[in-house]
């Protein structure tokens, strides 16, 4: 198993045993494993090999035998009786947003509920409000999440998708008679979600039976579903379903453009290829009146790549992320398709935490792990005072790491770590650090963490006012939701991109997978009304910088180019800006 395996394990381990109220030291103990487990930067088989993985703070030995049996076996066989012991419907009620184990625990045994099925039922009944530090809003709140959960079980986050794919890509790639093999559906267009994956590839007739009952029986594969000549489908292990279609060389372009959709583009790109005299399918093109003449609907043109399907037709070639059906045609027509911009445009990034506040990694870890990635700059911006919950800073706090960024700083000729902090925005709007502090950091991001249920009017006020403090930089995630877990809170967010077109506030896409936001939609309106963007990855660890390509995904989506973001800036470039609107809000 590799590391976010046996995190993920650890992690569930301390949730089942707060489910059977065991000890909360030792909960505790399963859960602080997996985020040292998660935050190791060393190879962890390596360290289990040498037995290094006992040395390692915080990993006692009772939970380095679990680590080595997950390591060099696959399996833990404590777990596996520690899962089988907890009723599966009982740990399916810990996706319903607002129920943590301790409410899980009382509900499966005061009331015996055992599945999704049964607690829907006792809601409805109004059995939940009976039960002691429950109520009415419980119930409404369970059953709003029971509602989501139906809606959300079929989707899956980029994060979870893309790894998946690719292994399963790559294992693809390698089977004799395999030529050809790409990733398509709407994981290529860079959704914000998956419904599942699309694996396109090329391979001779006589070898695609035996690639698809290689495919088929992949280790990862839990469940066949479909199993074809030329496509088969299967559920994986990681409940995301995966399709693999195999097409010949000429094939290849059509079908990669077709399955990469979405199915708005394709409709409108058929429909074009028509008023051209042309069909157009999966398949290939061919003039629509030699087909009604042979009867036959035989490739008559060959393209040896999707930007020769476009060029068929007059237009420039559409990025697979526009293709939306959303104005892309018009600018393909007219060959003013934007220069989008690109994971090698970013030189580095703002919104990222240490152990200062929540993060796993401290400020020296954070600015090597991001010099690794070869930008210029790193903005640290650690929780302020009202976020408890995350360890905020004081304004004590604060000051002191400005010293220790100041003396690290030196360290180095071209690269810095910028000083900024995330400040809380308040229900009335305020900040919870003074005008003084604030204005001693390089720049601030302003967020919501607190407060969700306002009126839309009252909320977006809220933020609109935030943001028009002269020392607020950017405004952070701003909708506050939580992909397949939390909806937005009520927000205008048409009139919060107005207010910071006006006072010259950036707006981040937050690229932590689960958040992604601004949305692609609202990138759109931000870049018509002037509003720079800067991609944060929110990162709590140094693996959490590469996030930062999630973030592009969006960007790129929604229609951005380098000129649009901010950390597209050199960081002389970056300084001087930070500097200038410094002045400019004073």
């Amino acid at each position: 198993m590799d590391k976010k395996q046996v995190a993920d394990i650890l992690s569930e381990i301390g949730t089942l045993l707060e489910v059977k109220g065991e000890n909360p030291f030792k909960c505790r103990a399963y859960h602080a494993g997996a985020r040292i487990v998660t935050s190791l930067t060393q190879d962890l088989s390596v360290l289990v090999t040498s037995g290094e993985i006992r040395n390692i703070k915080g990993i006692g030995d009772a939970l380095s035998e679990k680590i080595t049996e997950l390591v060099t076996t696959g399996k833990l066989e404590y777990y596996e009786k520690l899962k089988s012991s907890v009723p599966p419907g009982v740990l399916q009620m810990l996706s319903i947003g607002g129920i943590g184990p301790a409410k899980v625990r009382v509900l499966s045994t005061t009331l015996k509920i055992a599945t999704l099925d049964e607690l829907e039922k006792a809601c409805k009944e109004g059995k939940i409000r009976s039960v002691e530090g429950f109520g009415k809003k419980t119930e409404e709140n369970i059953l709003a999440g029971l509602s989501a959960l139906k809606t959300y079980s079929a989707r899956h986050l980029i994060s979870s998708a893309e790894p998946v794919a690719k292994t399963m890509a790559a294992f693809v790639a390698k089977l004799k008679g395999v030529s050809r093999v790409e990733i398509a559906g709407s994981l290529r267009r860079r959704a914000e979600t998956i419904g599942d994956i699309d694996i396109l590839a090329v391979a001779k007739e006589s070898e695609a039976a035996a690639v698809m009952q290689s495919f088929t029986s992949h280790p990862d594969v839990e469940r066949i579903t479909a199993h074809g000549a030329t496509k088969s489908s299967v559920i994986l292990l990681s409940g995301i379903s995966c399709d693999l279609r195999i097409v010949n060389e000429l094939e290849f372009p059509f079908a990669l453009n077709y399955f990469t959709g979405s199915k708005e583009h394709n409709v409108r790109l058929r429909s074009l290829a028509r008023e051209a005299g042309y069909s157009l399918n999966e398949y290939g093109f061919s003039k629509i009146e030699s087909q009604e003449k042979r009867g036959a609907s035989k490739q008559a043109f060959r393209c040896k790549d999707e930007e020769d399907i476009y060029r068929m037709l007059g237009l420039a070639y559409v990025p697979p992320e526009l293709r939306e059906d959303c104005g892309e045609f018009e600018k393909a027509q007219e060959k003013k398709l934007p220069q989008l911009v690109t994971e090698q445009d970013i030189k580095g990034t703002f919104h990222c935490h240490t152990t200062h506040s929540d993060g796993a990694h401290s400020l020296s870890e954070m600015a090597n792990a991001a010099r690794t990635l070869g930008w210029q700059y790193l903005g640290i911006a650690d929780h302020s005072i009202s976020a408890s919950y995350a360890n905020g800073m004081t304004e004590q706090r604060l000051k002191k790491q400005q010293k220790e960024i100041d003396l690290l700083n030196q360290n180095w000729s071209n690269f810095r770590i910028l000083k900024g902090v995330e400040v809380d925005i308040l229900a009335d709007g305020s900040l919870d650090f003074s005008d003084d502090v604030l204005a001693g950091c390089d720049y601030v991001v302003a967020s919501v963490h607190s407060s969700f249920k306002m009126t839309e009017q009252q909320m977006t006020e809220r933020i609109v006012q935030a943001i028009s403090n002269r020392n607020v930089t950017m405004l952070g995630h701003l909708s506050g939701r939580l992909l397949l877990q939390r909806e937005s809170y009520p927000l205008n967010q048409e009139q919060v991109v107005d207010a910071a077109a006006k006072c010259g506030t950036i707006i981040e896409i937050n690229a932590h997978p689960t958040r992604l936001e601004l949305n692609w939609r609202m990138c759109r309106y931000a870049k018509e009304k002037g509003v720079r963007v800067a991609i944060n990855p929110d990162a709590h660890t140094m693996n959490g910088l590469k996030d930062v390509r999630f973030g592009v995904g969006i960007a790129r989506k929604g229609w951005l180019t380098r000129q649009d973001v901010l950390n597209s800036m050199t960081l002389k470039e970056v300084q001087q800006f930070l500097v200038r609107r410094k002045k400019e809000r004073e």
